[in-house]
């Protein structure tokens, strides 16, 4: 390259402010800078071009006729940077008036409302898309730069936490899901368990999620501990479609405590086991090179909001004194 590695565009706004008042010490006022620290800029300036741009006058410093072209060419390469980065940003959707927002589907009962109702209030002008999909998806779409921040099960994710922000939510314990009046064939004594052993079940059928999404590398690990493979007669993408087929009786099926508020008058939900318990941490997963974007930084504080706010969804209640 011509350009001398040690010119640096910090070094041309120095130049710049001292070009445009003349004097070492405004400049250096102006930039917050210790007059030291100009001179040193515009000498190590002057020698990445290798050619004298001042000449010493008595305590002053005269810029050469080589310094005023040098500026009007900094004047446009600053200008042309600045533009550049700008469009960048605008193309990443980084700092514009638009944030795309990935989630897992079962988050949209109400932890995903809660966040872009905080969301509305911090940035009203903010527009939000909502993607909904599996873990492996909203990865995939995150490190391709299709979304800006993803709402998902770390536990179940392989996650770079070199390259990735994580701000966990909440942990969620994991329950067998069967119809409202299911019982057990043959076992009378289990028609209403207290918690479910999953070696109970082995001549159930089970409804799954797809490979990839939060729920199903739990489930396999469940039935793996379990000892058999269970008999999956079913399986879709989105939790809400296999919640309705538990209520149809096609198929049990494990799943997250946060579905209870909206199935639980038709879907039995067991805790499982004491062998079984798995539990799934929640959390907004973003880049960290975008840490400072002020959509990001308003989410992560309405994120870390709700996190004080929002118990251990189905903890045991404290004991109350008799």
């Amino acid at each position: 390259m011509k350009i001398d590695v040690d010119l640096t565009f910090r070094k041309l706004e120095i130049f710049i402010a001292f070009m445009g008042n003349g004097n070492i010490a405004r400049t250096a006022e102006l930039l917050g800078l210790s007059s030291v620290s100009v001179h040193r800029a515009l000498h190590t300036l002057e020698e990445s071009v290798r050619c004298p741009l001042f000449i010493h006058k008595g305590r002053n410093l005269l810029p050469l006729q080589a310094a005023k072209v040098l500026l009007e060419y900094s004047l446009d390469a600053l200008d042309v940077m600045a533009r550049g980065i700008d469009e960048a940003r605008k193309t990443a959707g980084v700092g514009q008036g638009r944030m795309r927002i990935g989630t897992l589907y079962s988050l949209t009962l109400e932890t995903v409302p809660q966040l872009i109702m905080g969301m509305k209030l911090r940035r009203p002008d903010l527009e939000m898309n909502l993607t909904m999909g599996s873990n492996q998806i909203l990865l995939q779409m995150l490190e391709e730069g299709g979304l800006d921040a993803i709402l998902l099960s770390i536990t179940d994710s392989q996650i770079d936490r070199n390259r990735h922000e994580i701000l966990p939510l909440f942990e969620d314990d994991i329950f067998l899901a069967a119809p409202a009046g299911f019982t057990l064939d043959h076992h009378p004594a289990l028609d209403d368990p207290a918690t479910a052993n999953l070696r109970d079940y082995h001549e159930q059928k089970f409804v799954s999620l797809a490979e990839g999404f939060a729920t199903y590398h739990g489930f396999q690990e469940a039935f793996h501990v379990a000892g058999f493979e269970p008999n999956i007669v079913m399986r879709v993408n989105d939790i809400f479609s296999m919640l309705s087929l538990v209520q149809a009786g096609v198929g049990l099926t494990l799943v997250p405590g946060r579905m209870k508020k909206l199935y639980q008058n038709t879907v039995k939900f067991i805790p499982l086991a004491e062998p079984f318990q798995m539990r799934q941490t929640i959390a907004i997963v973003f880049d960290k090179n975008r840490e400072r974007d002020p959509n990001l930084l308003a989410l992560a504080a309405e994120g870390r909001m709700y996190a004080r706010k929002t118990p251990l969804i189905d903890a045991p209640a404290p004991a109350q004194p008799e």
